[in-house]
């Protein structure tokens, strides 16, 4: 595999340079059916997106943050995409219902950066549209070993667009000291630091909500960087499971 930099955007405004994917390879068309594109638009107008992954037929999982500092109007996902700016026969575009951010998410420190998405109706389940199974309670994920990341975004610092196809790199998971030095806050607890900067395998600002992928099961929710030149910090899914599991059987 040649060498990949992910770069993913922080509520990127459509439209704006997207800083996602740096050298990474195009996967397979709809070689990871549990990728969901979410797109917000706020009360102002303004626009942004974030990452997420399909869960169970009618919730999606991202971050918290993709929220923002304020109510969004209306939030779309759209699913079974590989080119998102073509009108694909696989593509299902379904509005979000219910934004559900963890109760103890504090915007201050970013701990607690996970949230579910209530869809106002379910996903019909293809080939270009599944489930990305969630890792067991007791599952760990030990330093060296190697994840995978998607999303959409440029393909180089020069570039003056978003790539419109899913981009994937792999990510060798970190020991925790690696995302605390320098970092004021990082939970132990709750967060995976993966990305090794002299591999040039870094995930950075956005596509934030997408999944890191251990052995076909995710383990994480990327929400953030150490610094610019630092590993990345997922929120750790196992800890948030009974959460995860009490909010989707909700009426």
């Amino acid at each position: 595999m040649a060498t990949v930099l992910i770069l993913l955007t922080f509520l990127l405004p459509l439209g704006v340079h997207a800083e996602v994917i740096i050298r990474g390879h195009e996967v397979k068309p709809h070689s990871r059916p549990y990728m969901a594109f979410v797109k917000s638009v706020k009360e102002d107008g303004k626009r942004s997106r974030c990452g997420g992954f399909l869960v169970q037929d009618n919730f999606v999982l991202t971050a918290a943050h993709c929220r923002g500092s304020s109510l969004h109007s209306s939030m779309t996902v759209t699913l079974g995409a590989h080119n998102i700016m073509a009108q694909e026969q696989t593509q299902q575009i379904i509005p979000v219902a219910n934004a559900i951010p963890h109760p103890d998410y504090n915007s201050e420190d970013k701990i607690n950066d996970i949230m579910l998405l209530k869809l106002q109706r379910k996903a019909k389940r293809t080939k270009a549209v599944d489930f990305l199974k969630l890792t067991r309670a007791k599952a760990r994920v030990k330093p060296g070993k190697k994840c995978h990341v998607a999303g959409w975004g440029i393909t180089s610092f020069n570039a003056t667009k978003a790539s419109d196809l899913l981009q994937e790199a792999e990510l060798s998971i970190q020991v925790d000291q690696q995302c605390q030095e320098g970092f004021r806050y990082y939970s132990t607890a709750t967060e995976i630091c993966a990305g090794d900067p002299k591999e040039l395998q870094l995930a950075a600002k956005g596509d934030s909500g997408g999944p890191l992928v251990c052995d076909n099961r995710a383990h994480g929710v990327y929400v953030r960087r150490r610094n610019k030149a630092g590993p990345n910090i997922f929120t750790k899914i196992p800890p948030f499971l009974p959460w995860i599991k009490r909010n989707m059987k909700l009426p």
